[in-house]
């Protein structure tokens, strides 16, 4: 999905500024001491840094109908058929693999249930489950659940009650307010219609429509707090106070939210940072530039680098965090509702196979898989080429933006059966021009995408460990 690191840039440092303006100091103040306070808001930051980006993009998608990203209220799917292309530049990265469909659940009154069609097994297909916290607590698709026609249903953390007939499988998010991600493979540009015909398969209803019965009472009605990239930079802990309304703490939790607390924030809590005292600000401020330095830390030193590639495997549930809040918020930080490893895989590089930044005003590059050696999926793969500055889809002669599984049959092999492609700004002429990706005239940034890695060798997983490793991109000669 979006790539939100500009949302909390400067974050700290705003809170920090905004501490030194003169305030009205308290006579007296049940916060902790300087030192504690300041290393509760450190923690804090990271602890709650997923949390807050979720409502930045929740807020966007289905609260704020002035927005430009506003996609359907709570509890009502939203499908898109796109082909993504140089035109489209609201989303970084965009993935034009995999069109999206979007459904954000709130489970407070009951739970929701999703249906697919039976989908061709030669066409891949995720609905990845994704909770406030940013844990992906469930699969339905291809990998998941196969390809047949079926009912889920998807609860809340309280939720309480036996499965309904005709219901395959019940997901339980461990918050009430949740969003399912749906990827539908799109085998080109004339496929599209197809792909809708797909989409409009997918349903979602709330359990009580589902069995046909009387609705039960409606869950409170929530007040939104309004959110942009300003407020959150100056009401972080706002932000964070408010969803932990709908996050019920889990077992491994409890250290942090104490810790919170004691600086008035969390479920039934109403926290301020305008109505602290001048030294409070400070406190906070300094805490929360602590935290997200080490955020953009953990981050930079994510991954294993393969012949240039970053190969990464951040996102998870529960259990794959086990705790883990600095890596939680590095794979927020780094690009929010990301795939888990087992689902997908995402290695990118901006380098040649020596260290080299990708420049394609200055060189031509290849890259060649042995004929053996192409990315091993049970489901396709796919190499996407992007501005290195923007990492926007970029404009070029032959509306060529990806090359993937299904183009196969119209790529060129080399004598001895291996695949090389070429990347630069310009033609590789007539011979070549079937196995190329066009390229910018200055930066690139590449993105290897593995839809369903295989499990066993050759593989890229287990993450940085794998049998398989992605070929280095060379200079041509």
């Amino acid at each position: 999905m979006t790539t939100r690191r500009e949302l909390l840039g400067g974050i700290a440092a705003s809170v920090y500024l905004t501490a030194l303006a003169p305030a009205k100091l308290s006579a007296a103040s049940h916060e902790p001491g300087f030192f504690a306070a300041k290393d509760i808001a450190e923690a804090g930051l990271i602890f709650g840094l997923p949390i807050v980006m979720n409502y930045g993009e929740m807020y966007e998608f289905v609260v704020d109908k002035s927005s430009s990203q506003y996609k359907a209220p709570f509890n009502v799917l939203k499908n898109e058929a796109n082909v993504f292309t140089y035109k489209d530049t609201a989303v970084v990265t965009p993935n034009s693999d995999t069109p999206y469909s979007l459904l954000w659940m709130d489970l407070r009154a009951e739970p929701m249930v999703i249906s697919v069609p039976a989908i061709d097994r030669r066409r891949y297909y995720s609905i990845q489950l994704c909770d406030s916290s940013t844990y992906n607590y469930g699969y339905i698709g291809t990998r998941a659940t196969g390809t047949d026609a079926g009912d889920y249903m998807v609860v809340g953390p309280d939720w309480k009650g036996e499965t309904p007939p005709g219901i395959r499988k019940i997901f339980r998010s461990g918050a009430t307010l949740s969003i399912a991600i749906f990827r539908t493979q799109l085998f080109g540009p004339a496929d599209l219609d197809n792909l809708k015909q797909v989409q409009t398969g997918f349903g979602a209803v709330p359990l009580s429509t589902y069995l046909k019965q009387p609705s039960p009472p409606a869950a409170p009605t929530v007040t939104f707090p309004i959110f942009t990239k300003e407020l959150a930079k100056k009401n972080f802990f706002e932000y964070l106070d408010f969803m932990l309304e709908f996050i019920p703490a889990a077992a491994n939790e409890s250290d942090i939210r104490a810790k919170l607390a004691s600086i008035g924030v969390g479920p039934g809590k109403t926290f301020k940072f305008q109505d602290l005292p001048l030294e409070a600000k400070i406190e906070i401020g300094l805490g929360m530039k602590q935290g997200q330095d080490k955020v953009e830390a953990a981050l930079t030193k994510a991954g294993t680098v393969i012949n240039g590639w970053n190969v990464s495997g951040l996102f998870g549930d529960s259990q794959h965090f086990d705790g883990d809040w600095l890596m939680r918020a590095a794979a927020a930080q780094g690009g929010i509702y990301g795939n888990s490893p087992e689902e997908a895989m995402y290695p990118f590089t901006r380098t040649d196979s020596s260290g080299k930044t990708l420049d394609g005003a200055t060189n031509n590059y290849t890259i060649t898989f042995a004929a053996d050696h192409l990315p091993p999926v049970d489901a396709f793969w796919s190499i996407t080429m992007y501005d290195g500055k923007t990492q926007l889809l970029i404009e070029n002669p032959i509306d060529r933006y990806l090359i993937n599984t299904p183009m196969m049959d119209t790529l060129k092999r080399d004598a001895d059966g291996a695949l090389t492609l070429y990347i630069q700004n310009k033609s590789p002429g007539a011979e070549h021009e079937a196995n190329w990706l066009p390229a910018p005239a200055g930066p690139i940034y590449l993105v290897m995408r593995l839809y369903w890695p295989k499990q066993s060798p050759p593989s890229i997983l287990p993450v940085g460990k794998g049998t398989w490793q992605p070929p280095g991109i060379a200079v041509a000669a």
